[in-house]
C-alpha cells in the first residue's frame, strides 16, 4: 500500500507533465501553421496555469460539476457519526463531505491530500444501502483518501478537459481563421509539413489525454475495495453495496465522462458487470463489478 501511495505521487507530477508537453506541442505547431508566433507562448503560460489551477482547485470544480453542497451535521448526523468513526480507524482527518441530490446511488471523494479531502455521496445511495453497506462505500473512499488516489483522480478531471478543450478550438481556428502564407515553395512544402503535423497534434492529443484517464491503474479500485474492507473488518459490506450498485441502471444526472473514473461505480450507467467483452471492458473507467465482488469475497473466510 506504501508503495502505491508513493507511486501516485509520482504519477500525478508525471501527468501533468504529460500535459504540459500535449498543450505545448500543439501550441507549437498551430504556432507555425498559421503564422502566429505568440501562440506558442500563450499556450505555455495558459497550461502552466491550468496545471497550477488543476492541482490546487480540481477538488472544488469537480464538486462543483457533481453539483453537491455541503451535508450540514444536524441533518446528516449519522453519516458524520460513520464518517468519523472509519476516519479514526483509518488513522485520517475527517473530509468534508458533500451530499449530491440524485436518486442514482454513487460516491466519490476528492482532494489533493488528505489534509484537503472531500467526500461526496448521492441522496439515492444514503436511501439504498443499510448501515454496514454505507460503512462498506465509505471505507473504500477514505482508503482512496489515504491512498493519495484522490490527488491523481482529481487531477484528471481538469487535464483531460482542457487538453480536449484545447484540442477542439485550436482544431476550429484552424479551420476558420486561415493559414499563414508561404512566398516560395520550399515555404509552401515546410507549411504542408507542418499542417499535418498540426492536424495530428490536434486529432491525437485528445485521444492522448483520455488514454492517459484510462491508463490510471485500475488496481486502485481493487486496491480501496480491499483496504476498506480491512478498515470494517467486514468484507461483506462492500460486497453486497457493490451488487446493489450494479444492479441499478439509472445514470446520474451530472455524470460526465471526465469524472466518471472517479466515482465508486461508473455513474453513466455503462456496462459496469463486465459483460461487454475484453475490448469493451478495456475502455472501461471501472473493473468489472462482479470481478470486484469475488475478490472481496475471496477475504471473507470460507468464502
Amino acid at each position: 500500500m506504501y508503495n502505491e501511495i508513493s507511486a501516485n505521487k509520482s504519477r500525478t507530477f508525471l501527468l501533468i507533465f504529460i500535459f504540459l508537453v500535449l498543450v505545448i506541442a500543439v501550441g507549437w505547431a498551430l504556432s507555425n501553421i498559421l503564422g502566429r508566433p505568440w501562440i506558442l507562448p500563450f499556450a505555455i503560460v495558459f497550461s502552466v496555469f491550468q496545471a497550477l489551477i488543476s492541482y490546487y482547485y480540481s477538488d472544488s470544480i469537480a464538486l462543483g460539476i457533481a453539483r453537491a453542497h455541503e451535508a450540514p451535521r444536524e441533518e446528516y448526523i449519522e453519516l458524520h457519526r460513520l464518517m468519523e468513526n472509519i476516519a479514526i480507524t483509518a488513522g485520517l482527518p475527517k473530509p468534508k463531505i458533500y451530499v449530491i441530490e440524485d436518486n442514482s446511488p454513487n460516491a466519490f471523494a476528492t482532494g489533493r491530500d488528505p489534509n484537503h479531502a472531500s467526500l461526496a455521496v448521492t441522496t439515492g445511495l444514503l436511501g439504498l444501502l443499510n448501515k454496514t453497506e454505507l460503512e462498506g462505500v465509505v471505507a473504500h473512499e477514505m482508503s482512496h483518501i489515504g491512498n493519495y488516489d484522490i490527488r491523481l483522480m482529481t487531477v484528471v478531471v481538469v487535464l483531460v478537459g482542457t487538453v480536449v478543450l484545447i484540442s477542439d478550438l485550436f482544431l476550429r481556428w484552424s479551420i476558420w481563421g486561415g493559414r499563414g502564407r508561404s512566398n516560395n515553395r520550399e515555404g509552401g512544402q515546410i507549411q504542408m509539413l507542418l499542417a499535418i503535423v498540426a492536424i495530428v497534434l490536434i486529432v491525437l492529443s485528445p485521444i492522448f489525454a483520455t488514454l492517459i484517464q484510462l491508463a490510471i491503474s485500475r488496481r486502485r479500485e481493487y486496491l480501496a475495495d480491499a483496504s476498506g474492507a480491512l478498515l470494517t473488518r467486514f468484507p461483506e459490506g462492500l460486497a453486497s453495496a457493490l451488487e446493489k450498485l450494479g444492479r441499478d441502471r439509472h445514470p446520474l444526472e451530472a455524470a460526465n465522462k471526465a469524472m466518471a473514473h472517479m466515482y465508486i461505480a461508473d455513474p453513466m450507467k455503462l456496462d459496469n458487470n463486465g459483460r461487454g467483452g475484453w475490448l469493451a471492458n478495456l475502455f472501461n473507467t471501472h473493473p468489472p463489478i462482479r470481478e470486484r465482488i469475488k475478490k472481496l469475497r475471496e477475504m471473507i473466510p470460507g468464502g
